[in-house]
């Protein structure tokens, strides 16, 4: 099983890669946070002075789908549509890919 330590650096390496190629593909890129301040979200977004914060929960949550929300973030934050969300979302989950292997790694138990 993994860690909360482990959960929450897989965390901060996922926002460190998607704010990289977020930014390498001309968008901008978000802050990451956790958790949302909301209660009862799994993802909040905050915009304020030209600059947006994605809050994800992770507690309880498969890390698949806290990167689909941190992945998302980035393309509300950006706010995109059609083609070009689709093209961000192929990128970004290209990008952050080696999380998901390692996370399925983890999890399997001899």
């Amino acid at each position: 099983m993994t860690s909360a330590n482990t959960y929450y650096l897989q965390f901060a390496s996922a926002a460190r890669i998607l704010a990289s190629q977020a930014h390498r593909h001309g968008l901008r890129p978000p802050g990451f946070r956790s958790p949302p301040r909301i209660v009862g979200v799994d993802r909040s977004l905050r915009r304020f002075n030209n600059r947006v914060v994605v809050s994800v929960l992770l507690r309880g949550r498969p890390f698949v789908a806290v990167l689909s929300d941190m992945i998302e973030g980035v393309v509300a934050a950006n706010q995109l549509t059609g083609r070009d969300a689709e093209n961000a979302r192929t990128v970004l989950w290209g990008s952050v890919e080696s999380h998901l292997i390692s996370d399925e790694a983890q999890t399997r138990v001899a």
